[in-house]
């Protein structure tokens, strides 16, 4: 086992994925703004093209900048490759792109964030792909619905809005079984909180919009390849990975790459043909956001905690889910799975519907109004009418989203002065 390996969460942030520039000594990760690198000559370029050598092409396919924070990000997941995207959106439509075609599925928890949703029913369904949507909390569910062209399990950690936390033990042994990925979005904990692949899930998304980042300053996302599970296997579900590619001569991924297959397969064909990656700037900013993404995620969690428990005791909330409270439902799952904390995400519904909601979000003055979460500063919304407005009446309702509900995104400013706007904010819902 190398030594990065064998050290703790913020070493690993600190260290992992750059060093230092081998030709200057500079200690700062560059960005590298090129679109195209130099080959050496005629032999290196066609062993690049050929997947015989590592290196550098076209900042479509891998840039140095970028790799860097793939490195960081994938050494905190504890994954065997990494393939960074321009939006978290970009990482679910690169992986689907991988693993399904016409005529195959995926078992999708009806909780998920509902752009996911919409990405799959409205996009990929025309192209063939099905969308089971089953309630992941109950795994017997999950596995009724899992047939012979199934290709992927997809669920949240903690999910987008209503904070439920999902069973991981249980479904990865649900995949193993029937020989399909189990596919875990960690965006609201994060590796500092969580890391899934640890308890048996086999590909990793983020939107690294979000707590990865933390700063509200980009679009991102991630695919982090946990390299554990057995594509070989599987030849005619997953002929791309397991199968002769004519576009590389016939190499077999799996072959070529081992364990790795699936972020190989991503870097050079999907992200070759698709083109969703990322640009270096970003990639920078990411790199840098790494080094205090354990200090922020234990702010995050300390913060929403707290704020959970006032919310919880105030006279004008009719409810609250946050897994870190003794009244949520799978706080004893969030004890297992987020036992570094239970990051920043909280649900809430005040008395009065969504009229008191309404009067709440524009009494506040210290927390945002936006479209975003995960940020350093305390942010809220009204999903039923923003993030999950494309979603039908009947959809949000099995999703278990009520029209009342507030999500907020609790940030690491001083918890007193979040919970004083809240104040300000609950005393204009109940007038």
């Amino acid at each position: 086992m190398d030594d990065n390996k064998k050290r703790g969460f913020m070493t690993k942030a600190l260290h992992s994925g750059w060093s230092c520039d081998s030709a200057t000594g500079a200690a700062g990760l560059p960005i590298y703004a090129s679109s195209a690198f130099q080959f050496h000559d005629s032999a290196h370029a066609a062993g690049l093209f050929n997947l015989e050598e590592d290196g550098f092409i076209y900042s479509r396919l891998a840039n140095p900048t970028v790799q860097a924070f793939e490195a960081g990000l994938n050494a905190l997941e504890g994954g065997v490759g990494t393939l960074a995207t321009s939006s978290g959106q970009a990482a679910f439509a690169h992986l689907i792109t991988a693993l399904c075609s016409s005529g195959t599925n995926l078992v999708v928890s009806r909780k998920v964030y509902g752009g996911t949703l919409t990405l799959l029913q409205n996009i990929f369904s025309r192209f063939g792909v099905e969308t089971i949507l089953v309630d992941s909390d109950h795994p017997c569910q999950v596995e009724q619905a899992v047939n012979d062209e199934t290709r992927g399990i997809i669920t949240e950690i903690i999910g987008n809005p209503m904070m439920n936390v999902a069973p991981l033990e249980a479904l990865s042994r649900i995949a193993r079984r029937q020989g399909v990925p189990l596919i875990i979005d960690n965006t609201f904990a994060t590796p500092a909180l969580c890391r899934p692949i640890e308890w048996g899930a086999h590909v990793v998304v983020y939107s690294t919009t979000k707590y990865i980042s933390g700063n509200g300053n980009l679009i991102g996302g991630a695919v982090v390849d946990g390299g554990n599970f057995d594509w070989a296997a599987y030849p005619d579900k997953f002929p791309e990975l397991a199968k002769p590619d004519r576009a590389y001569h016939d190499i077999v991924f799996t072959e070529r790459f081992g364990k790795a297959a699936l972020a190989a397969k991503l870097h050079a064909a999907i992200l070759r043909d698709l083109g969703g990656c990322p640009s270096a700037f970003d990639a920078y900013l990411l790199h840098l956001s790494l080094g205090t993404l354990g200090l922020r995620m234990e702010r995050h969690s300390a913060n929403g905690l707290a704020v959970a428990r006032f919310l919880e005791a105030h006279p004008m909330v009719e409810w609250v889910s946050y897994p870190g409270l003794a009244s949520h439902p799978q706080n004893d799952m969030a004890k297992v799975y987020l036992k570094d904390g239970c990051g920043g995400m909280i649900a809430f519904g005040v008395k009065g519907g969504v009229e008191a909601g309404r009067k709440l979000v524009d009494s506040l003055s210290l927390i945002g109004h936006m479209a975003n979460l995960g940020e350093s500063r305390t942010l809220i919304i009204h999903p039923a009418s923003t993030t999950h407005s494309q979603l039908t009446t009947a959809q949000r309702a099995a999703a278990g989203l009520s029209d009342g509900l507030l999500r907020l995104s609790v940030g690491i400013e001083n918890v007193e002065d979040i919970i004083a706007d809240l104040e300000k904010g609950l005393e204009a819902a109940g007038k």
